[in-house]
């Protein structure tokens, strides 16, 4: 039997970049910026700062450290840790969990970001200049939602193109993807501002984000900057850990766990700099999930002097952040396949691309798969990895494999860092895990 080699990034800015690209995506862009707006601006920016320090970054510190001492794929490196902790092997769930997680989660995101592909074009050829509000929200419905093999087409281009980077390995494929993607994804980003504070209403949508209204935070609120602070690191599907096995043992996984999550909420906060002021330049109104991206941001760049170039490049900029993230929604499982079964890694891509392909194609043509699969991850799979990897790697792994993983931390960091995980992670998880769950028990009660 031949032994595969797992291979490892060339430096330590790859797996910041990687892991960045990981968390950054389409939620980043719109849903991050549009919550924050309308639940407290900068009050709700400080708590989910705040989630993202107590709960986000621990998390994303114990699944990092997980597929660095493995050393391997995520099931290779739970049952690694397994062995190491004298546990069950019923623990490797986890990392079995996450590879079903992430691929889960491409079936959807895929169709969207073909979207994304179908509005770059339209937009490049000048579709939106000066229409009604009317000829938008038509276009969406009958161009995109209702012509299936238009929906099909964007979703096949997309699944190709992030295959088609995997399949050339960890650094000549993925690395060198990232190497261009993320820089291109910031300068893109910072040039869309540059325009936008010249075109847009700039303060106004300054203020709409950042401007604190403590009146607005509930408890609600608070379970809302929560949830957005666990889902947007990309914890619990299992690339993380995939990233992290990637690592060279020299590297502080505590300090990059900061630049990522740092990284991460940059992103967000210059996309709501950069979309709200063009919003409330056109005296439009910033509305929740596709509504803002493929709805009210077409009309504003339809209306503004050299919108055909910049919401060309606006929509460019969405393109790559969710390819940036699909890449490591398929590398987990990819990593597996490709070490674990005779099939080398185009192999592997092929037959991952026909898996998510299908997927893609039933979120397309049967009525309720989209919404079952984006119900499934997001309120189950996705709260329920994160509790186990906290739980795990707090309560059941050794703790000197945490202490070896994490030696560049001082006793008294590395102490707070364990507690956070053993207590307030697990219980952050839980809360936002029972209030994603809460409309279906309210259901089954019949309240």
């Amino acid at each position: 039997m031949v032994t595969k080699i797992h291979h490892h990034w060339h430096s330590r800015w790859l797996f910041i970049m990687a892991a960045t690209g990981s968390a950054v995506g389409l939620g980043n862009i719109w849903k991050f910026p549009y919550v924050a707006g309308e639940n407290g601006g900068a009050a709700f920016v400080l708590i989910y700062l705040a989630c993202i320090v107590v709960i986000g970054v621990p998390i994303l510190m114990a699944e990092t450290l997980l597929g660095r001492h493995g050393d391997s794929n995520p099931i290779n490196a739970m049952l690694k840790t397994t062995r190491d902790s004298d546990v069950s092997k019923l623990w490797t769930i986890i990392a079995i969990m996450g590879i079903f997680c992430g691929l889960f989660i491409m079936f959807f995101y895929s169709v969207v970001a073909g979207w994304v592909l179908d509005y770059i074009v339209a937009i490049a050829q000048g579709s939106f200049q000066n229409v009604e509000p009317a000829f938008v929200e038509q276009y969406f419905e009958q161009e995109i939602m209702a012509n299936k093999e238009r929906q099909l087409v964007g979703h096949t281009i997309f699944t190709l193109l992030t295959v088609g980077v995997l399949a050339f390995g960890i650094n000549k494929g993925l690395g060198n993807a990232i190497k261009i993607l993320m820089p291109l994804l910031f300068i893109l980003l910072g040039t869309s501002l540059v325009f936008s504070i010249q075109s847009g209403n700039f303060m106004q949508g300054f203020h709409f984000l950042f401007d604190p209204d403590f009146s607005k935070v509930t408890g609600e609120v608070v379970l809302m900057a929560m949830g957005q602070a666990f889902f947007s690191l990309s914890v619990g599907m299992g690339a993380i850990m995939t990233y992290g096995s990637y690592m060279d043992k020299q590297t502080s996984i505590a300090r990059t766990g900061f630049i990522v999550a740092g990284l991460d909420t940059l992103v967000a906060l210059m996309a709501g700099l950069t979309i709200f002021p063009l919003v409330f330049a056109n005296g439009l109104q910033p509305s929740e999930g596709p509504g803002l991206m493929f709805l009210s941001l077409p009309i504003a760049f339809g209306h503004m002097e050299g919108g055909v170039i910049f919401g060309t490049l606006f929509f460019v900029l969405i393109g790559v952040a969710a390819w940036s993230s699909s890449i490591s929604l398929i590398e987990p499982a990819l990593s597996w396949i490709s070490e674990k079964t005779p099939l080398n890694r185009a192999f592997a891509c092929i037959l991952l691309a026909i898996i998510v392909w299908v997927g893609g194609y039933a979120c397309i043509y049967q009525e309720g798969v989209f919404d079952f699969f984006d119900n499934l991850t997001s309120n189950y799979l996705l709260p329920i990895g994160g509790l186990l990897i906290a739980v795990f790697t707090g309560w059941v792994m050794k703790r000197k494999i945490a202490k070896n993983q994490l030696s560049q931390l001082s006793y008294f960091q590395f102490n707070l860092w364990y507690a956070t995980l053993r207590v307030f992670c697990p219980l952050g998880v839980i809360a936002v895990l029972i209030s994603g769950l809460w409309p279906s028990i309210q259901a089954l009660f019949g309240n």
